[in-house]
């Protein structure tokens, strides 16, 4: 299944807002999920967290309509980078026994993100090569 970066970019922008607000108001409810104890510590990182997601759900927000350029791919690297190394992390925590199975769920999903940007990068350099 072919993704456009301008769809990508929107769900993406969705997803990081809804995150956000789990993030920044039901740390709880995540953190549950992934078999992990709330404590202030994680009430801290998740809210701080929150902000990030929020930061990320603007910038794909406002980005899902830039044409082709190394802005784009930048944004789309960057986020490569991010969600694999997210996925390794997750991974790593649910080996070492310090989340619960429910992290796999973000790993799936991010290592999904992560395939999907490459997917759309790889669109965008055939449709440049075509046309240009």
């Amino acid at each position: 299944m072919q993704f456009t970066f301008r769809s990508l970019a929107t769900f993406t922008a969705a997803l990081c807002f809804v995150l956000a607000i789990v993030w920044g108001f039901f740390p709880d409810v995540l953190l549950s999920i992934w078999g992990i104890e709330y404590s202030g510590a994680t009430g801290l990182v998740s809210r701080r967290s929150a902000v990030l997601f929020l930061a990320f759900s603007v910038v794909f927000y406002r980005a899902r309509r830039a044409p082709p350029s190394s802005t784009r791919r930048a944004v789309s690297t960057g986020m490569v980078v991010a969600c694999f190394g997210l996925a390794a992390l997750g991974l790593g925590e649910w080996l070492n026994g310090h989340a619960g199975p429910g992290i796999l769920l973000a790993v799936i999903v991010e290592i999904a993100l992560g395939l999907g940007f490459i997917q759309t990068k790889r669109i965008a350099i055939e449709l440049a090569e075509t046309t240009g």
